[in-house]
């Protein structure tokens, strides 16, 4: 049975995939992922025979989506772990910038020693199951796996006294090393990754400016849910510029402010011709609200059906857990007019 392997990703809806995938029409045989994410419903819509585009702005979500959906048969071997361990830890970017920011000298250290690595790799499919891997061995040594703490907290969290404490819960994970969390992990990777038999490809861009040139049966939309805890960047720019070793601004398009939000789903909802059906998830608790999104869509479509679920968001902790109802808008494009050409343009992509 093929698993979707830990990812430990803000709003995966690795719980729901399948009641979401269930949704798409029978008469359709190809998605465009928009806002890839995680890759959770990229890999279920995989595991159902569609053609897969997946797509997301951040680098390192481009990565999993490369190691999990476009990748059929890359896995990493023994020789490439010992290539990427292989040698002493060194000082590079990680160490300059990042000391006592999020992690300790010595374990930027080894992060910069694993980066260089990486590169020796012998194609993009390894690299890029690589920087997933090292990316889960990241937030599983992060408290709240988000790079969004200030230092003092980061030590103070991963002082296992303190953690038992307060929570009843050493969290040892926390000072395991990368090494050992890589490790644990890379059997599962593997094991999920399969050929479905159909040309699937990972991008890696704004939606925005994918959305002219991709030709799909279906596109599937999970936008950053405005009004929660939808910082992408903020929670995990710092593995994209681990990726590219510099410094990065925030990408644009964010769906972070209210005012901004409701100017780029328009903007979205009014480029979405070249696809026969449009699938948006969305929660009862970000804004803009069910009916904004209802009153918008009934000015573009004549055929509109709306799902719901309860859906457990789980913030921070045992305790803290957010008991909120996931929303599936479903619409026939009433407008499509279907060409004859291949499920995305590879040539302008």
């Amino acid at each position: 049975m093929l698993n979707f392997p830990k990812i430990n990703y803000i709003g995966n809806k690795e719980k729901i995939a399948e009641w979401i995938v269930s949704f798409f029409p029978s008469d359709t045989k190809s998605v465009f992922d928009a806002f890839a994410g995680g890759s959770s419903v990229g890999f279920e819509a995989k595991k159902k025979g569609f053609q897969v585009i997946s797509n997301d702005i951040l680098k390192i979500n481009y990565c999993i989506a490369k190691s999990l959906i476009e990748n059929c048969d890359q896995k990493l071997t023994q020789e490439d772990i010992s290539i990427i361990f292989e040698g002493t830890p060194k000082e590079g970017f990680m160490t300059e910038h990042y000391t006592e920011v999020f992690f300790f000298k010595n374990e930027c250290m080894e992060l910069d020693l694993y980066r260089e690595n990486i590169e020796k790799l012998e194609n993009e499919y390894k690299k890029s199951i690589a920087f997933a891997l090292m990316r889960r061995a990241m937030i599983r040594k992060m408290p709240y796996s988000r790079f969004n703490l200030d230092w003092n907290t980061i030590k103070q969290l991963r002082d296992e006294e303190y953690s038992y404490e307060k929570y009843k819960r050493k969290r040892a994970y926390h000072n395991e090393s990368f090494k050992t969390h890589f490790l644990e992990n890379i059997m599962e990777y593997n094991n999920a990754i399969f050929d479905n038999k159909e040309q699937n490809i990972a991008l890696n861009d704004d939606v925005f400016n994918l959305l002219p040139k991709i030709h799909a049966d279906i596109i599937y939309l999970d936008p950053p849910y405005t009004g929660t805890m939808n910082n992408y960047f903020g929670f995990y720019g710092l593995i994209d510029e681990y990726i590219f070793s510099k410094k990065i601004p925030p990408f644009k398009n964010n769906f972070l402010e209210k005012k901004q939000a409701i100017k780029l789903f328009y903007s979205l909802f009014t480029h979405l011709q070249n696809f026969k059906y449009w699938i948006m998830s969305y929660n009862n608790a970000s804004f803009p609200k069910k009916n904004q999104f209802l009153t918008l869509f009934e000015k573009l479509s004549t055929n509109i059906q709306i799902i719901e679920i309860p859906h457990i968001y789980k913030v921070t902790g045992k305790e803290n857990k957010q008991a909120n109802t996931e929303i599936l808008f479903v619409i026939e494009n009433t407008n499509f007019k279907p060409k004859e050409t291949l499920f995305y343009e590879q040539s302008n992509v």
